[in-house]
């Protein structure tokens, strides 16, 4: 049975000391990814908060995940998009919930996400033959457009 913070208008600490198991499973629910508050940028302290694990914790999951990549602010604070956040909450997830090691979790978001192609992937693969030809019939459209507004401008001079 688990408790709620509030038993019969007290605390817990007054209503009676929660049990080492139902600490833990407190501290193990998973804040749902929609009960996220309309934000676009979040700081640490607020993930931390979210996800349910401490600050040092994120910013070691940083440099084991890929995906968690946060910017910083102007003042060098740690600043968390929406998509950061739930991945956090994600490798939570498979870290504590489902069990996974941290090499398992990560290869199993490597499963389940698509890889982001980095610059080196996307300027090597480069757009398709087709989309390359429109792109060029475009172009050269453009400049007999622009031709033509010169040679304009010219006779009116």
């Amino acid at each position: 049975m688990r408790r709620t913070a509030v038993v019969d208008g007290t605390s817990p600490a007054l209503a009676g000391a929660w049990s080492k198991e139902e600490e833990g499973i407190a501290a193990m629910a998973e804040p749902s990814r929609g009960s996220l508050p309309p934000k676009l940028y979040y700081r640490i302290g607020e993930v931390a908060e979210l996800v349910g694990v401490e600050p040092h914790v994120l910013r070691y999951w940083e440099r084991e995940f890929r995906s968690i990549r946060p910017t910083k602010s102007a003042k060098g604070q740690r600043v968390y998009s929406r998509r950061d956040v739930e991945n956090l909450m994600r490798v939570r997830e498979l870290l504590y919930k489902d069990g996974f090691t941290i090499a398992g979790a990560k290869k199993k978001l490597l499963r389940t996400e698509p890889a982001e192609p980095t610059s080196v992937q996307a300027s090597s693969a480069g757009p398709s033959a087709d989309h390359r030809a429109k792109a060029r019939d475009e172009l050269l459209a453009m400049r007999r457009e622009i031709e033509a507004l010169l040679a304009e401008l010219d006779g009116r001079g």
